[in-house]
């Protein structure tokens, strides 16, 4: 199946009117996270040396990231033509680093490693969608269903390899529930904070903690009840728990109440 290029993006689309400052603000820190695909299948493919049909996987999911950075990066540049890409990347590489030495998974075991990236792929697919849906601006619409299209196949494409590695290594329950819940309070890392920063000014030294803050009010405040159950149960099924039923319910009224406390948390205090 030919995948989209930016050519297939109806860039003439573009309505400056529809441009919400609060939005450009979170794609550019996204551009950067997505551009830095190339950098992820460095460290995937230490941790899978040896399974070469994996590193090939890896190595066209990263192309795909890039590219995600790329069309994000252009749109960006549409909105805000000042946005300077390749210095606010530079800030962000130079300040977050992924453990590219690393020969073993950060996460313990194979099987740990693509849970972890089943998790992630859950959030991006969720977000993008729920961006396209927040947005009215035609351009970044298009651009955020595709990716999340992508996201929710590479979602697929980990949690077959994840399946695989379970049959061989045998990580119990409570082993991927920890690695998943443990991806899960990552989200507010340094990654995202740092990207923000580095995307949005970072004239100042990096503070982790008001750029997390800030980058959470933007994010979180476009999602809708539908797209963090949608999320919850994409996460259950990577860590072996049926996605529908009692505890998905309870789980994705909870989240919810979570993402929507956090920000009117964050709002009062003005991140």
């Amino acid at each position: 199946m030919k995948h989209w290029t930016l050519d297939d993006i109806a860039w003439d689309r573009f309505d400056p009117s529809k441009v919400d400052p609060e939005i450009v603000r979170i794609v550019k820190a996204a551009s950067m996270v997505e551009q830095n695909g190339a950098d992820y299948a460095v460290y995937l493919n230490n941790v899978f040396a040896g399974d070469r049909e994996f590193q090939l996987a890896a190595d066209e999911w990263a192309l795909e990231e890039v590219q995600h950075g790329q069309a994000l990066k252009r749109w960006a540049q549409l909105a805000d033509p000042t946005w300077d890409f390749d210095a606010s990347f530079k800030r962000f590489t130079d300040t977050y680093r992924l453990p590219l030495e690393a020969t073993a998974s950060v996460r313990g075991s194979r099987c740990g490693e693509l849970i972890a990236r089943c998790i992630v792929e859950t959030g991006t697919s969720s977000y993008y969608t729920a961006l396209a849906e927040a947005t009215s601006e035609p351009a970044l619409q298009q651009v955020c269903r595709k990716i999340a299209a992508d996201e929710l196949r590479h979602y697929k494409l980990f949690y077959t390899h994840m399946q695989r590695y379970q049959d061989a290594e045998r990580l119990g329950f409570w082993g991927r529930l920890r690695t998943g819940l443990g991806r899960i309070l990552e989200s507010e890392d340094d990654e995202l904070a740092c990207a923000y920063w580095a995307a949005n000014g970072g004239d100042t030294g990096y503070v982790r903690k008001p750029n997390s803050r800030a980058y959470a009010r933007r994010a979180y405040s476009v999602y809708q009840p539908h797209h963090v159950e949608r999320g919850i149960a994409m996460a259950m099924k990577a860590v072996g728990l049926s996605p529908q039923g009692r505890l998905h319910a309870w789980l994705s009224r909870f989240a919810g109440w979570v993402m929507r406390t956090r920000v009117a948390s964050l709002v009062r205090a003005g991140a």
